[in-house]
């Protein structure tokens, strides 16, 4: 800080999912009492100087009844949210001498003002913890409700304080001030998932691929009459995925920090996202964006699952803005000042009838809709959304002896085992790579690392020639037989790994 009626402290503020740090300053000077903000705050940002007058003054501070300006730099960058209310707040009562220590250059400060002077969480401290670290300021005050997520990053002085005169104190007298211990990692866990695999009667077929999804990471298409089971799989998917790894968890909580969504007291997140957005859903809602960006369900489904339910009733225009993040595992958000990426690498379960009443090929009811309406239906998928999806699987409708049948499925448990021990062989064949899973692969490494044997790469020339498979669908064909051989304990990929990987792609 500097002397006189001139304050300046630390914050910061997230744009996207990283972080940049703010410098505020605060000048009080003689003059007819205004306040006045420059440094391209929003509406949010603006409305603070209402919250940080009455909270000093409902806390039993005196408001400086003169000129105030306060600059948030760098000032050509737009502010938003309300996480500088705290350090304004502290910033004005230096000014005045309440706040007597000067010396807080390390300290980035963030919290949200009540009128009475309370401290609210917001949205975004891990993301800021990160780059203070890169950063290399040490200490972080902030509200207690996002302590745990602060508190996740290694060599940070965490400090809170649930009202303005605590955060005056812990300024003051930084060793009295109330410190929150780095919690040990959690362990990781499986998704959650409702219900077990071993409550699935029959679907043999559509539990094999199910359980190739998890394995490699791969795109998973559901096709079937109503009540065969579809939406039962799928949330079942969460049940086999293996637990987050630490740099995943820490992934997905910076996501959904930065989104609201993470529960106050929530540290590390240990369980993978499974997002199950309705099909009314706006296409910005599902990818993110905004005036000021943030992220949507696909990035909120990073590292986790992605269900579309019903999805050829989704809009076209939504579906389709799916095909970048398929593709690339993120999102790019432009914007006139900035560009704002989100990580989006997600495995995509969708689940669709095969017409529009959902009874096309069932042997028990009779499908009433004509070619014409079954051709539109279909085509509410187009072909290059439809070329991103690895596995395609058809779900016929369960025979009543298999419902009746009191012998249980094979539980979740012992498919999960099979899944962890394939992403095993996985993380140590693309160690140095940057690649987790089968189904990230790109460019020459899937002809390096997904090459069949000579009875394969025949089985699937005839394949190509045949069904005029594009190169996108070779590629996929062979990344989900590799996962199938890492199934098996397999080095290499074989001509039966390649017949069952094409077995997925060739459905009707």
């Amino acid at each position: 800080m500097t002397g006189g009626m001139l304050a300046s402290l630390r914050s910061a503020a997230v744009f996207g999912v990283d972080a940049y740090p703010v410098q505020i300053e605060v000048d009080v000077s003689f003059g007819l009492p205004h306040f006045t903000m420059v440094g391209l705050p929003d509406a949010t940002v603006r409305e603070s100087r209402d919250r940080v007058r009455a909270a000093i003054r409902n806390s039993g501070f005196v408001f400086p009844p003169h000129r105030i300006i306060v600059n948030l730099a760098p000032a050509d960058v737009r502010k938003a949210g309300s996480s500088f209310d705290l350090p304004i707040a502290l910033g004005l009562l230096a000014t005045s001498g309440q706040l007597t220590r000067r010396d807080v250059d390390d300290t980035v400060v963030l919290g949200e003002l009540s009128l009475d002077g309370a401290i609210n969480g917001i949205r975004g401290v891990l993301p800021i913890a990160i780059a203070a670290r890169r950063l290399g300021l040490r200490r972080l005050l902030l509200p207690p409700q996002n302590a745990a997520e602060a508190s996740v990053i290694e060599g940070l002085d965490v400090c809170v304080a649930r009202s303005l005169p605590e955060a005056v104190g812990a300024l003051n007298n930084p060793d009295g001030a109330e410190r929150v211990q780095r919690a040990p990692t959690p362990a990781a866990s499986a998704a959650p998932a409702d219900g077990d695999l071993a409550e699935v009667r029959g679907q043999l077929l559509p539990r094999r691929a199910l359980e190739v999804a998890a394995a490699g990471g791969h795109n998973l298409l559901l096709s079937g009459p109503p009540g065969a089971g579809k939406t039962m799989l799928a949330r079942r998917l969460g049940g086999i995925l293996p637990g987050l790894t630490f740099d995943e968890a820490l992934e997905c909580t910076a996501i959904h920090s930065v989104a609201g969504a993470l529960p106050p007291g929530t540290g590390l997140l240990t369980t993978r996202p499974f997002r199950a957005p309705h099909h009314t859903i706006s296409n910005v809602a599902l990818v993110g964006g905004g005036a000021s960006p943030r992220p949507g369900e696909i990035s909120l489904a990073h590292n986790g699952v992605l269900f579309l339910d019903e999805m050829p009733e989704f809009d076209r225009r939504v579906l389709e803005v799916l095909r970048q993040p398929l593709e690339e595992g993120l999102v790019t958000i432009a914007r006139a000042a900035r560009t704002a990426v989100f990580p989006a690498r997600f495995v995509l379960v969708a689940a669709m009838n095969p017409c529009p009443c959902g009874f096309l090929g069932d042997e028990r009811r009779e499908c009433r809709c004509t070619p014409s309406q079954v051709a539109k239906y279909r085509g509410r998928l187009s072909g290059p959304l439809r070329d991103r999806i690895d596995l395609i699987v058809n779900v016929p409708a369960v025979p009543v002896q298999a419902i009746t049948d009191a012998q249980p499925g094979e539980p979740s448990a012992v498919v999960r085992q099979r899944v962890w021990l394939a992403r095993g062989t996985q993380r140590h064949r693309f160690a140095g790579c940057g690649v987790r899973t089968n189904a990230d692969l790109r460019g020459a490494v899937v002809s390096r690392f997904c090459a069949p044997d000579t009875a394969g790469r025949a089985l699937l020339g005839r394949a190509v020639e045949r069904f005029g498979v594009s190169a996108r669908g070779y590629d996929r064909v062979l990344k989900v037989a590799r996962t199938i051989a890492d199934l098996a304990g397999s080095d290499a990929v074989c001509a039966e790994h390649v017949a069952e990987a094409l077995q997925y792609r060739l459905v009707e």
